[in-house]
């Protein structure tokens, strides 16, 4: 129903969250990172690896990160909008540098380290973001915003390093770039129809990257249970299962030709066909 809106309304919409979410953040206080949030609920060794669970659970980022740019590589995937390939190699490529930030950040958990988890993830976050805009708005804007986005990201990060650093933490930009896209790309899926079939695929990523909050959030009520695994444990598992949805999707969607874009013209046309 909300696809019947005229293409200004549905564009409006969109800026209106987006402004509105970014005035409420910066208007809010500045957030500090607190000295807790390194104090992970399962901090066993085991082969001599410290909070092993928490570094280990990081490998399947590393493998679904290949495993996508082994995919685009090769051919082609009929899942993916040819001008968006760019876009397609730097989610996967962030993913795959999740691993190494996230499993050095939790061999010796501290601020310093923090940097280094989050920076690729930013990569992630926004080229996915991009992902979505150019599969249901335009290709070539989803191109176009990904350079942009990508500093964003890697700035959100840089600055909160650079304020915490000097003792007084601000981390509004990052959790702007983190929680921002989670509220557009829904919007954005409702709004917009997709270049591609499958839009299960995304939906399906969006609500495994919310049980992974949550499972973040619950650390510890959940390592309770039998002290097997953490929630942090279960958040990275579950985030990668998220990202193995999209490398699912990338091989399993088709064109759909009649899409309905920002900007209708013959080369996106011929684009989705030569797929």
């Amino acid at each position: 129903m909300m696809r019947t809106l005229d293409l200004r309304t549905r564009v409006a919409l969109l800026l209106i969250v987006g402004i509105a979410a970014a005035a409420a953040v910066a208007l809010h206080a500045p957030i500090s990172q607190s000295a807790a949030y390194h104090a992970f609920a399962d901090q066993r060794t085991i082969s001599s690896v410290p909070n092993f669970w928490n570094v280990i659970s990081n490998v399947p980022f590393l493998l679904i990160g290949l495993a996508g740019i082994w995919t685009l590589a090769r051919r082609n995937p009929n899942g993916t909008v040819a001008t968006l390939r760019p876009v397609y190699y730097c989610v996967f490529a962030g993913v795959a540098l999740v691993a190494f930030g996230s499993a050095y950040y939790h061999l010796a958990p501290s601020n310093a380290a923090l940097t280094w988890d989050r920076l690729p993830m930013t990569i992630a976050f926004m080229a996915l973001f991009a992902l979505v805009i150019g599969e249901h708005i335009d290709p070539r804007l989803g191109l176009h915003l990904l350079p942009p986005l990508l500093v964003i990201g890697v700035g959100s990060v840089l600055y909160w390093h650079i304020t915490q650093s000097a003792g007084h933490g601000d981390l509004r930009p990052y959790l702007m770039v983190q929680f921002l896209p989670l509220l557009l790309v829904p919007l954005i899926l409702l709004l917009f129809p997709s270049r591609l079939t499958g839009v299960g695929y995304l939906w399906a990523l969006i609500a495994a990257y919310a049980v992974a909050k949550l499972l973040e959030a619950a650390d510890a009520v959940v390592f309770a249970y039998g002290h097997v695994l953490s929630g942090h444990t279960l958040k990275h598992l579950t985030a990668g299962f998220g990202m193995y949805l999209l490398l699912l999707a990338i091989t399993r969607r088709r064109p759909v030709i009649a899409a309905t874009t920002v900007i209708e013209s013959t080369p996106q046309i011929t684009d989705a066909k030569a797929q």
